[in-house]
């Protein structure tokens, strides 16, 4: 029963693939101690299905098969993905995995695990763990490109899936987290795909217009690729190079990105396709020879020098190493052409895994102080996690500048760091106590933006600290991250200073402190912070003083209340801010799994009421927008902000609170259509009329109505009413 028909179709074809991928890595006694240990979970219930109903048998030897075959990782990682259900699911310890496959194995299988641990509840990873599950994927880089693969897998598996809504959820995940993954680590092909399958699923339409599109010019394309190239291959035949040449049509998703960021039709995106020259070279001779045929290929057509991309003298972090160059083609159309040699292209389709192939030959230097950033980000950070995520995608697809120290060593950074950003990428000091640089030998500020190629020599003083507005300079994280920290702890030297001078100056007028009375007065004063208080007292924008006066007048109130019992009500209110909004909040609204005192405002965009299927979308600053899940603008926030998204459904019953609405309305201009409209909503107990705006043209009119309503069925009540009214043609909620 562990396996259906399709299953069992599959298994024995899947096994045989596996293993002639796997070759000679994976001994005959791996593959009978696996068997084992599978077949004994399965007949354990120890191996359950996801959300999607997939076999996990099925589904990790797919993955196992796209991390042997298309990232080119074996045996530790095979068996590490086909064991982790296992582990997971307590069949199997840890302990048993290095005993019997040995501690690279069980390291993976670690890491896996607490993944998956992650994931336990939901498809998508919560906001609240995301931080905890990039913490797991920096731990091991081997983890990530598993984690990337079975998302691939999974992708590839859901097209016919019932389950819409999670289909849905992890294509967004995909999208702003797998796809950002593969491309920083430099599989390329993978994150194209997982891009192109997430706009399948979340705009259906705008995917299959642009696949049809890209199917009725396919001809055309094929024939001008074909006259571009011919001649090309006629003049480096000539030279004894061996290449092969390539037409690559663009991804439907880089196309539809280009439609997006141009604000262009399909019919006016010029470069839907690029040309790949790939050299077989020694390793000696892979410059030169990518330089020959670009001095040939200029030779015959004119480049663009403004899209020059040199990423052969300069790789990127990722390994990448190409030479891009752009040039004019027959009918005056801008072509790409792409120039590497086949190590080059292994490493930009398996990207990371394909340096252990080639280990010696390039180092992996860039990746491991990447993953090392990304650690110490997420571990030393207390700012919003949304900010941190924000950063870390910006982080993961910044392309990069290169500067040198006064001494020639060579530092990579995102592209718009500044000087400052500079100096805490070199160390935490030297960025505290930076006051400007030389940059190429003139004096430069702390904001200066630093470019490809600048010679940096920081400049210090030891009375220079870290300023508040630092954080509006730096733009990467790790620097963000080191102002916040130094930041926080001079306020907590500054604050405790206070503090003990505010209870000296108590005892020097023979005054008893109470801590209760204190935090009181802080909370009337509008602090939301005690640190913030004493911080204030500190920068002497409060007199100690006054404060110990307010202190006892607030003592003297306090001590009145209590003496008198019998006191009148009158002229007597202590309010806690914002209570009674909360609590009515929280009477309606539950969001991602009844959190509470979250602050929460609905969206104007879509004008949510009670009933209404609503999602929560967490802003920078930490309060939550509730939209519509038919807002217009929820695709695109779904799409780029996943992460972002929380669940929320409205609870209870509804209090009675009004919500605003629009509602549009077109029908004939008869006498007395306006009049019959307001009537019946006036009439309408618990409706009111805000507003109304109504433009008439050749007998037909439009117009908006505004109301105040308090749920989706009195609404519902209230359009059906509006629909009889004669010459009224339709209606409906903006």
């Amino acid at each position: 029963m562990f396996f259906n028909k399709d299953e069992k179709a599959l298994l024995i074809p899947l096994y045989k693939r596996l293993l002639r991928s796997a070759g000679d890595s994976i001994s005959t006694a791996d593959c009978r101690k696996l068997k084992n240990h599978l077949a004994k979970a399965a007949q354990e219930s120890c191996l359950p299905r996801n959300n999607f109903d997939m076999n996990p048998v099925i589904r990790d030897m797919q993955t196992a098969i796209i991390i042997s075959e298309e990232i080119g990782m074996k045996r530790a990682s095979i068996l590490g993905i086909m064991l982790h259900d296992a582990v997971k699911n307590n069949f199997l310890t840890t302990d048993i995995v290095r005993q019997e496959y040995g501690e690279d194995v069980a390291g993976i299988i670690h890491g896996l695990v607490k993944v998956n641990e992650l994931y336990a509840k939901s498809p998508m990873v919560e906001s609240e763990n995301f931080r905890n599950l990039l913490l797991s994927f920096a731990e091991d880089m081997r983890v990530i490109l598993i984690m990337i693969a079975d998302r691939v897998n999974i992708m590839r598996q859901i097209k016919d899936s019932p389950h819409e809504e999670e289909r849905i959820m992890v294509a967004n995940e995909a999208a702003y987290l797998y796809a950002p993954l593969a491309h920083k680590l430099g599989l390329y092909k993978l994150k194209s795909e997982l891009e192109d399958l997430s706009l399948k699923y979340t705009q259906k339409e705008v995917y299959y217009e642009i696949k049809e599109k890209l199917n009725e010019t396919k001809a055309s394309r094929d024939r001008y690729i074909a006259s571009f190239i011919a001649p090309i291959q006629e003049k480096l035949g000539k030279t004894g190079l061996k290449f092969t040449i390539k037409g690559r049509t663009k991804s439907i998703h880089s196309i539809w990105n280009k439609m997006q960021k141009q604000k262009t039709p399909f019919e006016n995106i010029y470069d839907l396709f690029a040309i790949r020259i790939i050299l077989d070279s020694e390793p000696d001779k892979e410059k030169q020879e990518c330089w020959q045929v670009y001095s040939i290929i200029t030779d015959m057509y004119q480049p663009n020098p403004k899209r020059l991309r040199d990423w052969l003298s300069i790789p990127k972090s990722n390994g990448y190493e190409s030479l891009h160059i752009t040039v004019m083609g027959p009918e005056g159309k801008w072509v790409e052409v792409q120039i590497r040699t086949q190590r080059m292209d292994e490493i930009a389709e398996r990207g990371l895994a394909a340096h252990w192939r080639y280990k010696g030959i390039k180092g992996e230097s860039g990746l491991d102080e990447w993953l090392t950033s990304v650690r110490e980000a997420l571990e030393h950070s207390d700012t919003d996690s949304m900010q941190i995520m924000d950063q870390f995608k910006m982080d993961l697809y910044e392309d990069e500048v290169f500067v040198f120290t006064p001494k020639g060593d060579l530092f990579k950074l995102p592209k718009g760091a500044t000087v400052l950003d500079f100096a805490f990428h070199i160390h935490t000091m030297l960025g505290c106590r930076c006051v400007g640089a030389k940059v190429n030998g003139k004096n430069a500020q702390l904001r200066q933006v630093l470019n490809s190629g600048d010679q940096v020599e920081i400049m210090t003083s030891n009375t220079q600290t870290p300023k508040q507005d630092w954080l509006n300079i730096v733009t990467t994280s790790k620097a963000r991250t080191k102002i916040k920290q130094e930041l926080k702890e001079i306020a907590a030297k500054q604050s405790a200073f206070a503090k003990e001078m505010l209870e000296r100056k108590f005892k020097n007028r023979k005054l008893e402190y109470d801590e209760g009375v204190m935090m009181r007065l802080i909370k009337k004063l509008g602090f939301k912070t005690v640190t913030e208080f004493y911080q204030r007292i500190a920068d002497e924008t409060y007199d100690a003083n006054e404060i110990i006066d307010r202190y006892i007048e607030q003592q003297k109130k306090e001590s009145e209340v209590r003496e008198d019992p019998n006191r009148s009500a009158e002229g007597y209110n202590m309010q806690m801010p914002g209570a009674d909004e909360r609590a009515e909040k929280e009477d309606v609204l539950v969001i991602d799994r009844n959190l509470k005192g979250i602050d929460y405002k609905l969206a104007k965009c879509c004008n949510p009421i009670y009933g209404d299927d609503i999602f929560g979308f967490v802003t920078i600053n930490g309060g939550i927008k509730i939209h519509r899940t038919d807002c217009p603008n929820a695709a695109q926030l779904r799409e780029r902000f996943g992460y972002r998204i929380v669940k929320a459904r409205w609870a209870g019953k509804s209090s009675g609170t009004r919500y605003a609405i629009n509602l549009k309305v077109v029908g004939q201009d008869d006498i007395g259509i306006v009049t019959n409209l307001t009537s019946i909503i006036n009439k309408d107990e618990g409706t009111v009329l805000r507003a109304i705006n109504i433009d008439s043209n050749d007998g037909l009119f439009s117009g908006t109505l505004t109301i105040m309503v308090s749920d989706t069925s009195k609404l519902d009540a209230l359009v059906k009413k509006l629909k009889t009214v004669k010459g009224v043609k339709q209606i409906s909620r903006n």
